[in-house]
């Protein structure tokens, strides 16, 4: 033993085994110890390790789940005519607040302020006070999402939400129509066609022309400024079909704004105004009768009267210069009131109102949107008989009067106007509701409204397309009164020797212009200023530009489709 190094050797033996213990600054250190201490770490790595794990599949999962499609808001595109995009669906963040959470209402609305400066802040003011969660901003950016994430205020919540993007604005407002904060369609294509919108995995394809009906709005938005109407609508459809090609009312809206209109201004006019059209109902008196094999194109009218009474009321011609002497040719090209009522008594009030029921312009036509109007109806007297065969006293839709020129000019089959691909619907057979020859006959004699000096529209008179056509001026009906404010249309079928296409062309309240420049497409010089507030002076000017625009397109890119 040696104590002078403060170390203690014990030598011992017992039974011949050997034993060494060396105790240093009198520490005694063992080996339960030593494996204890280790156990504690071992299980604390054990659980850190749990923990990192469990937090990193948490968060993983959530990222996944940010870019899985959100299948109760799923909403399928909408394609035009040529597959390309005019409604569709994208994931977005939405910021909420939740006015509970606010700790300093004054701060937090400086800090959104600076954030948002043209935010409405009145507003939000208003929804705080409420005390109940609303959302603030849709559409954030990544860089508005990071800004509000750096506030570090609880009250700000996210939200992934399904948005509509509407690539072309206002071009289709009123077809497309529009859908609320909970993906349900509210109006247009959006609400008739919302479970399907809902469901479907392939988009839905429509009929319209994303070209087209560029072309037909921007020549209504110019002549606007010319003839100062308040609104006005276009159609062009297949009349072998019923395929809607473009489909126009203005003033329109963009669908990207999802505004609340209430202004009964930006009504459809193309489907939902309901009017009177005037001259060109005489077209379906003079197919009415020969349709019954009443008349002929050549059937002469002699010492027609230039007043006829009603209802003690005058009955005349709108143009003195109209001869009293007129075949029935000639009652359609010069659009003569008289004529076009000798011819309806001859077809009597019962079959010339069952005429305009077979050919679907006196009741609510069944459509692919709800913005439908019902034409008003009445009890049909000899007066009502009569003024109804020269356009006056009978209401119709614009989307129903381009459906009856379409049945009389195409053969005399029935169609049903659509704006949506056949994939949705159940192929019908064509049925003749007509006699054959009624279209032959018609389509010769709309075509001399537009190409002869006496008819009515030969400023559609565009070379190389066989314009054909009838043109009608109505007094508006206010407050149940007639007024001096005027409904000017024009319908023009083209080709007329094989039809395929029917455009209705309505201006809503035309003032005529002083300055415009009218330059005919005969030998006639220009002319400049106009004083009649009639179609044959505004809606078939503007047909005829439009027909020249989208007429080599029509050539080139569609093929007729019996």
């Amino acid at each position: 033993m040696n104590k002078n190094n403060n170390e203690i050797f014990v030598l011992e033996d017992y039974e011949g085994d050997f034993s060494y213990k060396k105790n240093k600054s009198n520490l005694n250190i063992t080996f339960n110890r030593i494996a204890f201490i280790y156990f504690i770490f071992f299980m604390i790595s054990i659980i850190y390790s749990i923990k990192v794990f469990y937090l990193g599949s948490l968060n993983s999962k959530t990222k996944v789940e940010k870019f899985l499609p959100i299948k109760k808001n799923y909403r399928a595109d909408i394609l035009d005519n040529n597959g390309d995009f005019i409604a569709k669906a994208v994931i977005t963040q939405t910021a909420g607040i939740n006015p509970n959470l606010i700790i300093d209402e004054k701060k937090f609305l400086i800090k959104l302020q600076i954030l948002f400066p043209y935010e409405d802040f009145k507003k939000i003011k208003e929804k705080i006070k409420k005390k109940k969660y609303f959302r603030f901003k849709k559409e954030l950016t990544h860089n508005q999402i990071e800004e509000l994430r750096l506030l570090g205020d609880k009250s700000i919540r996210f939200e992934e939400q399904i948005t509509r993007l509407y690539p072309h604005e206002n071009l289709f407002s009123h077809i497309i129509g529009q859908i609320d904060d909970g993906n349900n369609g509210v109006s247009g294509i959006e609400k008739y066609f919302d479970y399907e919108l809902k469901t479907r995995k392939e988009p839905l394809q429509l009929t319209v022309d994303t070209d087209v009906q560029f072309l037909i709005r921007e020549e209504l938005i110019k002549f606007q400024e010319i003839f100062q109407y308040i609104g006005s609508a276009a159609i062009l459809m297949n009349v072998n079909n019923g395929e809607i090609l473009s489909m126009v009312s203005l003033p329109d809206f963009n669908l990207n704004k999802r505004e609340n209109i209430k202004d009964v201004n930006y009504i459809n006019r193309a489907t939902k105004g309901v009017y009177e059209l005037g001259s060109v109902f005489k077209t379906f008196t003079i197919a009415a009768a020969l349709n019954e094999e009443l008349i002929e194109p050549d059937t002469e009218f002699k010492d027609l009267p230039k007043k006829i009474k009603c209802a003690g009321r005058n009955i005349g011609e709108y143009d003195d210069k109209i001869p009293v002497d007129l075949t029935v040719e000639q009652i359609l090209v010069r659009s003569g009131n008289i004529g076009s009522i000798r011819i309806g008594q001859k077809v009597g009030k019962e079959k010339f109102k069952s005429f305009l029921e077979n050919i679907g312009v006196l009741n609510k036509i069944e459509f692919d949107i709800e913005e439908v109007g019902q034409p008003i109806t009445s009890r049909w007297g000899k007066c009502k008989l009569a003024t109804s065969s020269y356009g006056h006293g009978i209401t119709t839709t614009p989307l129903q009067l381009v459906k009856g020129y379409s049945v009389i000019t195409n053969g005399g089959y029935d169609i049903k106007p659509t704006l949506v691909k056949n994939s949705l619907k159940k192929k019908e057979n064509k049925k003749r509701i007509l006699k054959a020859k009624v279209s032959e006959k018609i389509n010769s004699i709309l075509r001399k409204v537009v190409s002869t000096k006496e008819g009515t529209a030969g400023f559609a008179n565009v070379e190389g397309y066989e314009v054909g056509g009838k043109t009608g001026t109505a007094d508006k009906v206010k407050n149940g009164r007639y007024t001096k404010d005027k409904i000017n249309s024009f319908v023009s079928i083209f080709p007329t020797s094989k039809p395929k296409y029917v455009l209705l062309i309505l201006l809503d309240e035309p003032i005529p212009s002083k300055e415009y420049v009218y330059h005919y497409r005969d030998d006639r010089k220009p002319y400049k200023g106009n004083w009649r507030n009639t179609a044959g002076w505004t809606s078939v000017e503007i047909a005829g530009k439009i027909i020249e625009k989208i007429g080599p397109i029509l050539a080139t890119k569609y093929i007729e489709v019996n």
